[in-house]
Order: structure tokens, then sequence, then C-alpha cells
């Protein structure tokens, strides 16, 4: 019961997720994907700092709970005072400071579930959670096309999402509570050195009796594990950043009605869904590392296909084929998250809860800004090729971890 307040969060935040870059390009800001871009880099730089601190200092504390109620109360608070800008340096700098007050509830939130739950029930517990807040991020997506194709103002939009957060905030008040002991992760780093010493011994005795060993010793390479999140994040940020425009054009020149960004969004995360269901259901012990390289070189392909949708000669099919690629990204990317979640809770020591949100941060800050500048400059050809390509460098990344 303690996520139904992350379920009204994401609601609110999977509205505003299309809806910003439609706002910020409207008549009301005037604004432009450059500006799209630096709001976007502006806001997750500044989060990087903020999310190592957060997560320090509620591992020091051993208080969450106050941390989440920040978070929503906070984005409650700064969705109002949205609805009255029209400034787009306004809307930045808004959005900049949203950003390091939303963050406190993401490492507060993961540990809540390492805490919660046993080591062999981390995957399926982290895909319940995604797979439940995708839910309220795909339902605030329906919100939006709703919204869009009543014609509801820009400003009710915004106070819709503003009083998502109230409700979740509200929520959490009553429902999440901290762990009365939490010591799941430091018995996961005692059972992983003690392995590790059982293996060297082992393989040691068969070196000494004469028998030939075949296997190495060999512990998880974490720098080439940070690496490859940081390019994973990198690359989605490019791909996703300017992907509504992009969408939102590809539906114009179908002679479709732009409303339906939200509702091909909708599939997206709908596929999503689909992949957390995946995860957790296939989830049996520690599975993540054998599905990690194959679903970021599966994404490498998807990228790299998304070309097709600009070459295809009928507007229609290219819509079709856009919406189809869509979903199987939002697939990959949930089992990618699930997995490489439960495996920084095992790797990343307690104190530094945050890091996983700061490299995922640090990628999708140079990404958000990247990939506007490259459609904005050359073409979204190129933000497809660039993609691509880096997905691949991370999957390389994840073969040497």
């Amino acid at each position: 019961m303690w996520r139904l307040g992350f379920f009204f969060h994401e609601m609110g935040f999977g509205l505003l997720s299309v809806f910003l870059p439609l706002y910020v390009v409207s008549e009301a800001v005037r604004g432009s994907l450059f500006d799209i871009g630096i709001m976007s880099a502006v806001a997750l730089f500044l989060a990087i700092p903020a999310s190592f601190f957060w997560g320090y200092l509620c591992d020091k504390t051993r208080r969450y709970k106050r941390f989440i109620l920040l978070s929503f109360s906070t984005s409650a608070l700064l969705l109002y005072v949205f609805s009255l800008a029209t400034s787009v340096y306004l809307l930045i700098a808004l959005y900049a400071l949203m950003a390091v007050l939303h963050v406190a509830h993401e490492p507060p939130k993961n540990i809540l579930i390492a805490e919660l739950y046993s080591r062999a029930d981390w995957e399926r517990s982290f895909a319940f959670y995604e797979g439940f807040t995708e839910v309220g991020w795909l339902i605030g997506l329906i919100l939006g096309f709703l919204a869009s194709a009543y014609g509801l103002s820009q400003v009710f939009t915004l106070l819709l999402c503003s009083g998502l957060n109230l409700v979740a905030f509200a929520l959490s008040i009553v429902l999440v509570a901290d762990p009365l002991l939490v010591f799941e992760r430091r018995l996961v780093g005692i059972e992983k050195s003690t392995d590790f010493a059982s293996r060297g011994i082992f393989l040691a005795s068969k070196f000494l009796d004469g028998i030939r060993v075949n296997e190495r010793l060999k512990r998880e390479n974490i720098n080439a594990f940070c690496v490859g999140l940081v390019l994973f994040s990198l690359a989605t940020s490019i791909l996703f950043t300017p992907m509504p425009i992009f969408v939102s054009d590809t539906l114009k020149s179908a002679a479709l009605s732009s409303s339906l960004v939200f509702a091909v969004f909708v599939l997206n995360s709908a596929g999503g869904v689909l992949g957390y269901y995946a995860a957790g259901s296939r989830s049996e012990g520690r599975t993540g590392k054998t599905s990690i390289g194959r679903i970021v070189l599966f994404r490498s392909l998807l990228s790299s296909l998304l070309l097709l949708t600009i070459v295809i000669i009928s507007s229609v099919y290219s819509v079709v084929l856009l919406v189809g690629l869509l979903v199987l990204l939002g697939f990959a990317n949930a089992i990618f998250l699930v997995s490489t979640l439960a495996l920084s809770m095992e790797l990343i020591p307690a104190g530094r809860a945050g890091l996983f949100n700061v490299l995922i941060g640090l990628g999708g800050a140079f990404g958000s800004f990247i990939g506007p500048f490259i459609a904005q400059t050359m073409s979204f050809a190129y933000v497809f090729i660039a993609a691509g390509v880096i997905f691949f460098v991370a999957y390389a990344a994840f073969r040497i971890f």
C-alpha cells in the first residue's frame, strides 16, 4: 500500500513529460527545441549532486519518509507556480529547482524496496513497483490526451499535475513508514565477500592438488557497470528528449491530430508495463546480469530502425512503425531498469544509495541537450544514429562488467 502515493506522483509526471515540451514550443511561451534542451540539461545537471546528497542524507539519518514527503509537496507547489509563468526563462528556473527537490524521493524509494525484501526478491519487488507506477504514468498520459482532445487550457493541465502530486503527498503521509531495521544491503555485501573468498579457497585447493583449473576468480567490474549506466542514460535521453516533437511532426505529416501525441506515448508506456510484468514473472533470484547486455543491444537495434520512419514513403505506415518501435523500446527499458536497479543495490555500498541516480542523471543531462541540439541543427535521422551507436558502446561496457 505504501506505493500508492508514488502511483499518483507518476501520474502527474507522466502527464507533464509530454505536455511540457509541447507547452514550451506553444504560442503561450514561444520557446524552441534549444530551450527544451537547455531546460532538461540544466535540471538534470543540478539533480546530479542533489541525488547523491539526498541518498547520503537518508542513509545517514535512516529516515526515508521525510524525503519522500519533501519531494511530493514541493513538486505540487512548484507545478502550481508553473501555471502562473509564461516566460521560458522563468520556466527553466522553476524546472531546475523542481528537479533538485523532486529527486529527493528516488534514493529513499530504492532503499525501502531493498530493505523491505530479501535479495532473492529484489528483481521481483522492483519490477512490481516500477510496473505499478508505470500504470500511473500511463494514466497520466491518457489524461493528457483527453485534456488535449477536449481543448482544455494549458493552465488547467498544469494545475492537474500539481493536484496529482498533492494527492501523492497526502497518501504518503498515511501509508509510508520507515523500516524498523536496516540491514539487508549489508548482509548482501557480507555474502558477496564470503562467496568470493570461498571460491578463491576452492580454486587454490584444486591448484595445489595438481588439478587443472579453467575457472578464473574475477570480481565484477563496477567501473564498467557505471560507465554502461551513464552511456545507456545518455543514449536514452538523446533519443527521447526531442521525441514528442518528432512524434508530433510525424502525425502532422500523416494528416492526424497532434493530440494523438499523448496516445502514442500511452502505447510506449504500455510497453513498459508489459516489460515490468515480464521482468517480475521471470525473475527468480539474481538473473539481472544475463539480460542487461542483450537488452542494451536490442535498444541499439530499435533506435537504428527508427530511421525507417523517416524514409518510408507512406506517412501512415511511418506512424504505425513508429508506434511499434516505441512500444518495444518501452518494453526493453523496463527490463533493463529492473535488472540494473537490483544490481545497483547489491554493488553500491550503504551511504551511497544516490549514486545510481547520479549516474543516470549524468547521462541524461548531457543527452537532454545533445538530442534537441542535433535535431535542431541537423535532423532527427542523426538523433537516431547517435542513440543507436551509443547504445552499442553501452552494450560493450556491460559485456566487460
